[in-house]
């Protein structure tokens, strides 16, 4: 309970440093220990322009389990991937509190490597 307030407590320190907009949409990434899900937002008008899921039906017959590094890797590939075909070039990364270390660290630089610029 005490890991979940001080991840809770840093999110709320860096929301107010970081706001989405259309052109630079705010890039939120959740992790469970089972999977990854992964948000480009909108704060001017609180809209999700895009999401996706390690629980996605294609991306699960890729991989079966989506709670390890290899997994945010491929995660990560392939959000860049979709977001670029939507037209997201430009994001403001939000690790909502978690370190950025482990499957954080992995599935963002796979993100830059695939294209995502922040």
């Amino acid at each position: 309970m005490r890991k979940l307030i001080g991840r809770k407590r840093r999110h709320k320190i860096l929301r107010k440093k970081i706001s989405g907009n259309n052109e630079r949409p705010r890039l939120c990434i959740t992790r469970s220990n089972k999977n990854l899900s992964g948000q480009l937002i909108d704060d001017t008008v609180s809209r999700t322009l895009f999401s996706l899921s390690t629980n996605a039906p294609d991306f699960r017959s890729k991989l079966s389990y989506g709670g390890n590094v290899k997994a945010a890797v491929l995660f990560g590939e392939e959000f860049a991937r979709r977001a670029k075909a939507k037209g997201f070039g430009k994001v403001a990364f939000d690790r909502a509190g978690y370190r950025y270390h482990g499957r954080l660290k992995a599935f963002a630089e796979a993100a830059r490597k695939n294209g995502l610029v922040f």
